[in-house]
């Protein structure tokens, strides 16, 4: 007596483990500098209109606070954007990694930008909400779970 089979179609996808995630987030991190120098490079030649040459914006300043502001709003907008278009950034698009709703439908941009500013808090915490994936049933991490979103890995081609 045989068991019957389940087709390939039929079973979900599994999400993707926390190693993909890490591997994506050390890629992501080239645009995301390239955006940071271009972003420090606008604020610096705006700052150095009226100030000596070669003068820093100085440390904890509301300057450089406006600048770290405008780096996690122009990271958030790249990540956001890459998602909705095609629910990957650069990083992920080597290990097939893609961003979906919980019902594997495109997420919205609300979706999107929750699951972007809880990510930081969860790096500002020693990436505690990444780690939490090891612990889930269902590999989530935090801001899998706040946003409603999954991430997913396609099979290959």
């Amino acid at each position: 007596m045989s068991t019957p089979t389940v087709a390939a179609t039929d079973t979900p996808r599994p999400s993707a483990l926390l190693h993909w995630r890490l591997l994506a987030l050390v890629y992501d991190i080239f645009p995301a500098l390239a955006l940071w120098m271009l972003a420090g490079a606008l604020f610096t030649a705006g700052y150095a209109v009226g100030h000596a040459a070669r003068e820093n914006i100085a440390p904890f300043s509301a300057l450089q606070w406006a600048l770290w502001v405008c780096c996690w709003v122009v990271t958030g907008l790249y990540a956001t954007m890459s998602w909705r278009r095609g629910g990957q950034t650069l990083g992920m698009r080597p290990w097939r990694l893609q961003v979906v709703g919980a019902d594997g439908s495109a997420p919205t941009v609300r979706q999107l930008w929750i699951r972007y500013a809880v990510s930081t808090v969860s790096t500002a915490l020693g990436g505690l909400g990444f780690w939490w994936a090891w612990v889930d049933r269902e590999r989530l991490t935090w801001h899998d779970r706040a946003s409603g979103t999954r991430l997913r890995r396609n099979p290959k081609r």
